[in-house]
């Protein structure tokens, strides 16, 4: 009996090292029968090599800065020939300026703000039409979101940036509706991965969790965002798109601390 997954062909961004959550996706998405690509570039791109060599098969890793079209272009490119066409894409993407976390909503310049917004909410809608003419009726684009409700210490304009990357959700998952492309949203509790140690007073974040979240919350285990993140790259979810699944424990539905 096959996987989840089985024969599908995956896209996954964002793998850095073996805490990150995109990597948790695609260990699981392999398991679950998928063949994969990672994506990477820049200094982060020997991380990914290096995390990639580690894999069995060794996945492909293809230069992609989400915020260039070319490097987009290419992709779709490389995609075509070696496989033809593509299942699903995990975006797993996001970025901002230290000047834009960390206690400086009120100070941020526009650059700056520009960067977060383009780099973490735009890339899903450029990338994911980049590669749209290679998915297929059925195809699932899959991204990662933290709960952009509410305001966060020290996240900041990486809020804002969220909250855009869900409205982009939406917006997709209209218009590629008719295309048999679903687009729906993670949105995951809070994971120690190099990615959130960056942000200047996210561990005030992640002590509260425990305290709130009904099922509990390990900081330390993206694997139950990574299952997830795969039951939706899978068929099993064929009439769901534009939604935002929590995986959080459940403390998006507390409104106090429970212990």
């Amino acid at each position: 009996m096959g996987g989840l997954l089985e024969g599908k062909k995956i896209l996954v961004t964002g793998v850095l090292d073996r805490r990150s959550i995109a990597y948790s996706v695609a260990r699981l998405a392999r398991e679950q029968g998928a063949e994969i690509s990672l994506s990477s570039f820049g200094r982060a791109a020997s991380l990914t090599r290096r995390t990639a060599k580690r894999m069995d098969p060794e996945p492909p890793v293809l230069e992609l800065d989400a915020n260039n079209p070319e490097d987009i272009k290419a992709v779709a490119k490389d995609l075509g020939e070696r496989w033809g066409e593509l299942h699903g894409i995990v975006h797993a993407i996001a970025f901002a300026p230290e000047d834009a976390l960390g206690g400086n909503f009120l100070t941020a310049e526009w650059p700056s703000v520009a960067t977060a917004l383009q780099t973490s909410a735009y890339s899903l809608k450029a990338l994911t039409v980049g590669l749209a003419d290679l998915m297929k009726p059925g195809s699932s684009v899959v991204g990662l979101d933290f709960d952009a409700r509410v305001a966060w210490p020290a996240y900041d304009w990486m809020g804002v940036a969220k909250a855009a990357l869900e409205s982009t959700s939406r917006y997709l998952a209209r218009d590629l509706g008719e295309r048999g492309i679903r687009v729906n949203l993670v949105s995951a509790g809070p994971i120690k991965t190099l990615a959130a140690k960056g942000i200047s007073g996210f561990e005030s974040i992640e002590g509260e969790w425990a305290r709130q979240a009904p099922l509990g919350w390990d900081t330390a285990d993206p694997e139950p965002v990574g299952k997830a993140v795969v039951s939706l790259l899978s068929d099993w979810w064929p009439a769901t798109t534009g939604e935002i699944v929590h995986v959080d424990g459940g403390y998006h539905a507390i409104g106090a601390p429970i212990r």
